[in-house]
């Protein structure tokens, strides 16, 4: 006997017993359907020392809060390109010295506190205050005034015109903060993002919730928690992602191990591009160093693509000036002084190193740099020089040697900094190289507000560089990234050093 009721009476037969097969199957362990995952557990080779990127260089911290916890007036996308972000618009006076900002209404941060010009008015003064120890410091020196004339509209005056200024207000050392959090942010942070800091196990992870009430209502999140594992042994990366302790990892440290993970279907694997310039830098305010012709010589004795393949499995793109494929008015210049031992050998003997010449190179501790020294190591031997390899603790070492002291003869790392050609003109700097035309190049390319001359100044600038070789300039590191297959939305090149999370989803 079948009891009816008046609903089922009239709902077709075929209908109820489809109603009926579902509950079935929910109802069944093995059947089940289950919504999509909503947790996200990402590998990074290095912890960051503090979470506030407004305060220390690290890209690691970005890398955990940029676009997660903290946004910015502006924001870059995947493609490199400059958005409106907590400014939905603005203009720029003909003159190129007024920003004028529309500013989103109704944020708030994490802690309650709202945002509106005056915060932003607050946020970028202190990145240009007198005692600021912000990282990109001298990127805003160029904003002369800031002001607020209501909560909606914020009015930046330069000193002089900025080609760049968007860009660099969506970079992390230049993220909206607030003050009443603004002294305990490298242990707390506190934003307008999408996610909420929610703990840090030093030593091993830091945690973050989904913001139930973010302003950016448009602009779904499909993650509710994130953890960053800090994994530095690329032994142990491998071994948490094989095993499922780790759903992704955007910079594996080991290109060695890469191929296998392009070949296994349970990941994808696809190489991409960094803002990692790998420049191999010298004294030039010392010999040998001082001689443009033994800088060029050396160039010329680096095999570059021997140099990838063995320093990174043949992963990454050579460069030829202190540019990326990314940056927009890329020039390949690799051709300038390609690999010519016979002619680097000449190049030496006029400048008074027939017999070869010595010399030290600095290493900090980081794989690559390792054997990327090691490597060229072997090809300046080729051309009669010596030279040795004083491995160095990094970065506190390092950068008090190199840096600050600029006691070394020649060293090696990886510039992350988007659009960072400029650091040749700065005086002073590591390398110590002064060229004043290089100087007025790229003066001119950062105020020029038309972009067809802005590229082209700085098309000029890499050409003087790659003729002045005051570094070598060796190769790109790539974005070695490995992520389940099952996840989509991570970003496959890194115009600004991140793991942007806000697209990232589980398809099932």
């Amino acid at each position: 006997m079948v009891l009816r009721t008046r609903s089922s009476r009239s709902r077709p037969l075929a209908g109820r017993l489809l109603a009926g097969a579902l509950l079935a199957a929910l109802a069944l362990p093995g059947l089940a359907w289950a919504a999509p995952r909503t947790d996200l557990v990402l590998g990074m080779p290095v912890e960051p020392p503090g979470l506030d990127p407004t305060s220390a260089a690290p890209t690691v911290i970005g890398q955990v809060v940029w676009q997660n916890v903290f946004e910015g007036l502006t924001r870059v996308d995947r493609d490199g390109k400059v958005r409106p972000q907590l400014a939905k618009s603005w203009t720029v006076s003909p003159d190129g010295l007024t920003y004028t900002f529309a500013l989103q209404t109704g944020v708030r941060f994490h802690n309650g506190e709202p945002f509106d010009a005056t915060t932003a008015k607050f946020a970028l003064d202190a990145i240009r205050a007198p005692g600021s120890v912000n990282p990109q410091k001298a990127l805003y020196a160029v904003i002369a005034d800031v002001k607020a004339p209501d909560p909606a509209t914020l009015v930046l005056t330069l000193s002089k015109p900025s080609g760049n200024l968007l860009f660099w207000l969506g970079l992390p050392a230049a993220v909206m903060v607030e003050a009443t959090s603004r002294d305990t942010l490298k242990s707390n942070p506190v934003g307008t993002g999408p996610f909420r800091f929610a703990a840090w196990r030093k030593g091993d992870r830091v945690e973050l919730t989904r913001s139930p009430d973010h302003w950016n209502t448009a602009r779904k999140v499909h993650l509710d928690k994130v953890t960053f594992r800090f994994i530095g042994d690329p032994q142990a990366a491998v071994a948490a992602l094989r095993a499922g302790d780790l759903d992704a990892y955007p910079l594996l440290p080991a290109p060695e191990l890469y191929g296998a993970f392009q070949k296994d279907k349970a990941f994808t694997a696809v190489p991409g591009l960094t803002e990692m310039k790998v420049v191999a830098g010298m004294n030039n305010a010392a010999k040998p160093f001082s001689d443009k012709r033994v800088r060029q010589a050396l160039m010329m004795a680096v095999d570059r693509k021997l140099l990838i393949e063995g320093a990174y499995s043949g992963y990454g793109v050579p460069i030829g000036s202190h540019y990326t494929p990314n940056d927009p008015g890329y020039k390949d210049l690799t051709g300038l002084y390609p690999y010519d031992p016979a002619k680097a050998k000449a190049l030496l003997a006029e400048a008074g190193y027939a017999k070869g010449l010595t010399f030290t190179f600095k290493s900090p501790q980081m794989a690559y740099a390792s054997r990327t020294a090691e490597i060229l190591q072997a090809m300046f031997s080729e051309i009669g020089v010596t030279m040795t390899i004083v491995p160095t603790e990094f970065p506190a070492k390092w950068v008090q040697e190199v840096m600050r002291d600029r006691s070394f003869d020649m060293t090696v790392i990886a510039h992350a900094e988007p659009m960072d050609i400029a650091i040749y003109a700065n005086d002073p700097y590591y390398f110590g190289y002064k060229n004043p035309a290089f100087a007025d190049v790229v003066t001119k390319a950062a105020q020029a507000t038309d972009e067809a001359t802005r590229l082209a100044r700085y098309g000029d600038a890499q050409t003087i560089l790659a003729e002045d070789v005051p570094a070598l300039f060796l190769f790109v590191l790539p974005k070695l990234s490995v992520w389940k297959a099952k996840l989509t939305g991570f970003w496959q090149n890194e115009p600004v050093p991140s793991n942007d999370l806000t697209e990232v989803r589980w398809t099932e």
